[in-house]
């Protein structure tokens, strides 16, 4: 038995609740996950697993177990990069998820400087507006605005998105320019509708001017889950969209987008960098949070104090 293969197993099958998902992970059999799992059991002489054929609970062996291997883990690859004839850089895989309009328009780009940096950290990004299973998909880390759903995982706030409202000149000359927020609840106009992937809900929008509050709903012909297909129907003229300043800056530039109640105040969503709780933070995707916070600082400054820390 290899001891190393072992221990990974055992905390890929914790961590994703279940055989099958942690051999899909891992690229290996569900026999052999099963297989490893069962020879650490038989050195321990313990049983670190309660197997039922619908899910699978750790012990209290097993939780304990488990607490210090992922200790162990760490510290070996802590040891791999620290020894004399070793890189001094980080290496490895890191599979991380982001935003699709996050990664096309921002992180893609600046790529190149990061492999600069650090050319042995082979990234596998997903580019995405569903919901992410973080553990039972084995990603190293998620970037995501708003609120993050999952309370358990760690994450530090690393942005802060300025929102504003636009809509395309073909639009605004078909349905007319709206000059007040509540205009757009009336059946002169249409927005297009954000709908988060995970529960297929839309959202209320809400602004304020003097002590004035509007939330606007909206009337919509489209509704979409993807952030880059968002985009590309305002532009297309389907309807009044809200924006991150990042997403709408080039085409207000070249005349594709105007803004609209420049004089309305929208709250910022925060944009942040989660990852699963119990997991060592490697030299790997340290690096990686600092560069996403410097990249963030550059284009989606906090603006206000950052929230829960990466430790």
């Amino acid at each position: 038995m290899d001891r190393f293969d072992a221990m990974t197993a055992f905390a890929r099958v914790v961590e994703t609740g279940s055989f099958t998902q942690a051999a899909r992970t891992l690229h290996m059999s569900r026999t052999t996950v099963t297989q490893l799992v069962q020879q650490l059991e038989a050195r321990l002489r313990l049983k670190l697993l309660n197997r039922t054929t619908r899910k699978v609970n750790v012990t209290a062996d097993g939780a304990v177990y488990y607490e210090r291997i992922v200790e162990v883990l760490a510290a070996l690859e802590e040891v791999e990069t620290s020894l004399p004839n070793a890189s001094a850089l980080p290496r490895g895989q890191l599979r991380v998820d982001v935003p699709s309009p996050l990664a096309s328009m921002l992180l893609v780009p600046a790529l190149p400087q990061f492999h600069a940096l650090y050319p042995d950290i082979v990234l596998d990004m997903g580019a995405s507006d569903r919901m992410v299973d973080v553990i039972g998909e084995n990603v190293d880390c998620v970037i995501r605005g708003g609120a993050i759903a999952d309370q358990s995982l760690m994450a530090r706030q690393v942005g802060d998105l300025q929102l504003a409202v636009y809509a395309a000149p073909a639009y605004l000359a078909r349905a007319g320019t709206p000059v007040h927020p509540a205009e757009l609840e009336s059946e002169q106009h249409r927005i297009v509708r954000f709908r988060w992937a995970s529960s297929g809900n839309g959202f209320a929008h809400v602004m304020q001017r003097d002590g004035e509050t509007v939330r606007i709903q909206g009337q919509y012909v489209l509704s979409i889950d993807d952030g880059n297909a968002y985009l590309a129907a305002g532009v297309a003229g389907l309807g009044v969209l809200w924006l991150p300043d990042y997403m709408a800056r080039k085409h207000v530039a070249s005349g594709e987008l105007v803004p609209l109640f420049e004089t309305w105040a929208i709250a910022a969503m925060p944009l942040y960098l989660a990852y699963p709780p119990n997991r060592h933070v490697s030299k790997k995707l340290r690096v990686f949070i600092d560069w996403v916070v410097e990249l963030m600082d550059r284009h989606a400054p906090l603006a206000r104090p950052a929230g829960k820390s990466v430790t």
